[in-house]
């Protein structure tokens, strides 16, 4: 009811009807509701409208919109407004002027939704702060009620700091700006990081604008990565790299500091441009190299820690930040090439000998090998030629076996001494890698660090008895083992090989022997010093056929013999006669004459 109507009076009072308990005549009853009804806000069920909360609890909010009744409101629809408070001027939904009860129903959360798409496209074109509450966690990120729109906080965007807990977020109501809307899936992206970058990006020209390289700071690890560590200096990030966290080896920063850790930092560079600070943690301690003992020198013993591995060798730590390098060579007296990871590994504690020492250049070679005698320094006594061992097969070449007997002792079988009968083409036919072998010393080359050594040597040369049972023109079984181009192997007995040429394999038949055929074989030849026998099938059947031919001749000749006399004694008087015609002959000439 107005102030006007208030301090009016009321013309034509029906004081008749007052006195008989009615206050208003039925005239004045119609004028009076006439007048009442128009004094309250026309309303229509569907319309948003504004209503100013009047009472609040726990659980509802009564919103006053100037109509006959009050509506009531769920508390739970202003929870993206903790600071609500009686007084407010809130916009309403009105479901239902009147319901069965006669209650007027109305609704803040349809009331934002009808306008909300139009508020938030609104906030975006004029970069507006707004108010939103977190509802709940996402995959990424937040969902966030704005304007009664479900919107995405990316975790990201949440806080210039990396949250490393979402769930305190979660019921807040915070100021957030809107930085994204998709129009056509009805998508919008909120931020609330964009609210302080601005702000912090002029803290950042302040404080970078007054830093100096090797100013000491005071900061807050704020976050550890694989390559270093994030450091808050106080509106303005700076990192130190894992390099330059300690002098010693770092696996992970971790292993050197902690999250919202406060240090003391040193300024090693910046950038004004990007904005960039490089930070040093080590640089503030003395470095080891200077406090190392000023005793130490060459041929001294050492212990320490491998904290690095390489195939070319080891770095070991002898104290935090002074490291030496163990070449593999200084590893072992051998001379085989082998990997470092040989030998030790990552973690491994080792004595080593300081090999070189170079405090200016801050480096120092250190080798394990010289804590054991040099086994060539007495090879002469240890392994005389003539003496016999075993050792082990480490590697093949085309002309021999290379063995080791010990650790740094090495020595080499040639092809030719590992067989005093089997034609050998290549080492792996007669042994393999990592095989042992009995070896005899032949030859010492002690500057080059090389045995000469032999196998075939353990046992008496057969080439001697050889000799008497593979005679020339005696005739054995044999196998052709292999076909090369001139000719073929033949495996004879006791474990020897014969060769035999392309015509020497020819069978009676005319045809050419083939691999794995067993024939009898002549001995055409026996070379005890180049230890060779070479072989022949086809001179078996043809010195057959030649004592054959032979035989028959010799007989032919024979039966000659027996016919001889008679037919010597006829041309014997044919010559006399023929003599005698002659003689007279020549003395009739000659009485003409």
């Amino acid at each position: 009811m107005n102030e006007e109507l208030k301090n009016s009076p009321i013309e034509d009072f029906d004081w008749d009807a007052y006195e008989k308990g009615d206050a208003v005549g039925e005239k004045s009853r119609e004028e009076l509701t006439k007048t009442y009804d128009e004094s309250l806000n026309t309303v229509k069920d569907k319309e948003v409208i504004e209503g100013t909360i009047i009472a609040l609890n726990k659980r509802e909010a009564v919103v006053n919109i100037g109509y006959k009744s009050d509506g009531i409101i769920p508390v739970n629809e202003f929870r993206y407004n903790p600071d609500i408070k009686i007084g407010d001027v809130v916009e309403v939904f009105i479901e239902n002027q009147e319901d069965k009860k006669g209650q007027l129903i109305l609704s803040h959360r349809k009331a934002r939704m009808s306008r909300s798409w139009e508020r938030v496209n609104q906030a975006l074109e004029n970069d507006e702060i707004i108010k939103g509450y977190i509802k709940c966690r996402t995959k990424g990120g937040m969902i966030v009620d704005v304007f009664g729109i479900e919107a995405f906080l990316p975790g990201s965007q949440i806080d210039v700091k990396p949250i490393r807990d979402y769930d305190i977020f979660v019921g807040k109501t915070m100021e957030f700006k809107v930085v994204k809307i998709n129009q056509e899936f009805k998508n919008v992206v909120v931020s609330h990081k964009a609210l302080i970058e601005a702000e912090l990006e002029q803290q950042k020209k302040e404080i970078i604008s007054k830093l100096e390289r090797g100013q000491v700071l005071k900061g807050v690890v704020k976050n550890i990565t694989t390559y270093g560590v994030f450091i808050d200096l106080g509106g303005v990030d700076g990192l130190i790299h894992i390099t330059d966290l300690s002098w010693g080896r770092v696996s992970h920063p971790e292993e050197v500091v902690k999250l919202d850790q406060e240090l003391d930092v040193v300024i090693i560079d910046f950038d004004d441009e990007r904005k960039r600070i490089a930070l040093g943690l080590k640089q503030l301690q003395p470095h080891p190299w200077d406090a190392l003992d000023a005793d130490l020198k060459v041929g001294d013993k050492v212990k320490g820690k491998v904290v690095v591995m390489a195939d070319y060798g080891a770095f070991v730590e002898i104290a935090p930040g002074v490291e030496g390098l163990i070449h593999v060579s200084e590893m072992s007296w051998s001379q085989h090439l082998r990997s470092a990871q040989d030998f030790m590994k990552v973690g491994d504690e080792v004595e080593a000998v300081i090999l070189t020492l170079d405090r200016d250049e801050r480096k120092m070679s250190l080798g394990i090998k010289q804590l054991k005698n040099d086994p060539w320094e007495n090879i002469e006594t240890k392994y005389p030629i003539g003496s016999k061992h075993t050792a082990k097969v480490r590697n093949f070449t085309n002309f021999g076996v290379f063995v080791e007997i010990e650790e740094g002792v090495d020595g080499l079988i040639h092809i030719s001494d590992l067989s005093w009968t089997k034609k050998i083409k290549h080492p792996s036919e007669f042994t393999h890698v990592g095989a042992d072998i009995d070896v005899q010393v032949l030859e010492i080359d002690k500057d080059n660090r090389r045995l000469s050594l032999g196998h075939k040597q353990l046992e008496d040369n057969p080439w001697d008895e050889l000799e008497s049972v593979f005679t020339v023109g005696s005739i054995h079984k044999g196998k052709i083992i292999e076909m090369q181009d001139k000719g073929g192997v033949v495996a004879l007995p006791y474990g020897v090989e014969g060769f035999a040429t392309p015509k020497h394999l020819v069978k009676e038949d005319g045809t050419q022997a083939q691999v794995n055929e067993e024939l009898d074989f002549k001995v055409i030849e026996f070379n005890k010093d180049n230890k060779r026998i070479f072989l022949s099938h086809s001179r078996i059947f043809e010195d057959e056929a030649k004592a054959e031919k032979n035989e028959a001749r010799k007989a032919r000749r024979q039966n000659k013999k027996e016919e001889q006399p008679v037919l010597n004694t006829t041309i014997e008087r044919t010559t006399l006669g023929d003599l005698e015609e002659l003689a007279a002959l020549k003395e009739k000439l000659s009485g003409k004459n």
